[in-house]
């Protein structure tokens, strides 16, 4: 069965850091792309990163650029993202999700893009 599960999200004062993972099962996830999308309440979800298996070039959301960091331990068939220096902002439902290609294109931020999908975790940035 194909399937991503995310873990690691919670509750975090601003500045702060956390790292939320994505363990992959039934497949290979160093094959695709993968993104991390968010959605905060009544927004759409929205593209934060994603990380091409070709060549391994990232594309980043401009809001979220040098504080967060996609990464992937292929022996654990886990990806990674790394979010420092979070803002209230940043309170949303974190989702990893996989490409049907191996790269990144200019469409990466486009949901639709996107085959297989973790269930999500919440992050919530707050004092």
């Amino acid at each position: 069965q194909v399937q991503l599960v995310e873990s690691g999200g919670g509750l975090v004062q601003p500045g702060g850091s956390v790292r939320l993972s994505c363990a992959a099962s039934g497949f290979t996830l160093d094959t695709y792309a993968v993104g991390w999308f968010r959605q905060a309440p009544g927004k759409e979800r929205e593209g934060v990163v994603c990380a091409s298996s070709s060549d391994r070039s990232t594309s980043y959301a401009d809001s979220v650029k040098g504080r967060f960091t996609i990464s992937r331990n292929n022996a654990k068939n886990t990806l990674y993202l790394q979010m420092n220096s979070l803002k209230p902002e940043d309170t949303a439902v974190y989702y990893c999700a996989t490409a049907s290609s191996i790269r990144c294109w200019s469409t990466w931020g486009n949901p639709k893009t996107y085959d297989v999908w973790g269930q999500g975790t919440q992050v919530t940035v707050s004092s």
